[in-house]
């Protein structure tokens, strides 16, 4: 069969792919479960290229800003130590703090990228045990906007996978465990595998999406609707377009809030620096008359 084949290549083709290609087979409907494959591709690739679109700008800035005031401290700051060094005038406090950190930042700053690359590979290594990442990803929910960002995202492609499968004749069950295979937050997969246990015992999917906060509540909403009406699969595609939707709309807030924010921070650094430097010259000329 053809699923089988596609099977024999799993860096291609996922679990999720080969069971709906599978049940396309058994149902007779390939054509249209390919097509229904085919889109949901598409979306997720769309998804993910206004993501990355709506952060690139703000990482760009924030690489730039990080460059030019390490440049500005240590290089542009100890030249102007250098000049006052020979002066027996008590230089400005702001002049002192930033010699100090120029001082500092030339003398460890290696220690420094060592510390934070070893804060990295520490972290990786600590989200690779399953407990941990659970209860990091928990906690990464709960930020006042990139949590919210990341449920929705999830809960898109918990939505997308599920209807996708239910439309293709997957039974619930297989449809659940396959779905929530799909969420990159650990603790909502935790969520969607209770969801599965409380549907297999006999409760209404809605009713067991309900009972995990984590999970909208829109998406509840929308699979009650789905199974009073007999349209599950449509409804929960629908679910899946709302959350994409606030999924995009809240990262063109974030990037569009991020980027007045990241120009008046870099700013007041560079301000703060330049005026490190020019309030020990204009206490020299004020000295000189």
């Amino acid at each position: 069969p053809f699923a089988k084949a596609l099977a024999q290549h799993p860096r291609e083709f996922s679990d999720i792919f080969v069971a709906v290609i599978g049940a396309g087979e058994q149902s007779g409907n390939l054509g249209l479960v390919l097509e229904r494959l085919a889109d949901d591709l598409e979306e997720q690739h769309a998804l993910k290229a206004k993501l990355i679109g709506a952060a690139l700008y703000p990482a760009i800035v924030s690489l730039v800003a990080i460059v030019i005031v390490l440049f500005l401290v240590t290089y542009v700051v100890p030249q102007v130590a250098n000049v006052f060094a020979g002066s027996k005038r008590a230089l400005p406090l702001l002049t002192v703090i930033m010699i100090n950190t120029s001082a500092f930042l030339r003398g460890y700053g290696w220690l420094l990228a060592l510390a934070l690359a070893a804060g990295v590979f520490g972290l990786r290594l600590a989200l690779a045990n399953a407990p941990f990442r659970e209860q990091f990803d928990a906690a990464w929910l709960k930020l006042p906007i990139l949590g919210k960002m990341s449920r929705s995202y999830n809960s898109a492609r918990f939505a997308s996978t599920l209807a996708m499968l239910a439309s293709a004749g997957v039974p619930i069950l297989k449809a659940l465990q396959a779905a929530a295979q799909t969420l990159s937050n650990r603790a909502m997969r935790s969520d969607a595998l209770d969801a599965l246990v409380l549907v297999r015992e006999g409760a209404p999917l809605a009713s067991a999406l309900a009972q995990k906060k984590r999970f909208p509540g829109l998406l509840a909403m929308f699979a009650r609707l789905g199974e009073q009406t007999g349209t599950l699969p449509l409804m929960l595609q629908r679910a899946a377009k709302q959350l994409s939707t606030e999924v995009q709309r809240r990262a063109m807030q974030l990037a569009t809030l991020l980027e007045p924010l990241l120009i008046v921070a870099m700013g007041g650094v560079v301000m703060l620096i330049v005026l490190a430097v020019l309030m020990p010259i204009i206490q020299l000329n004020q000295l000189v008359r």
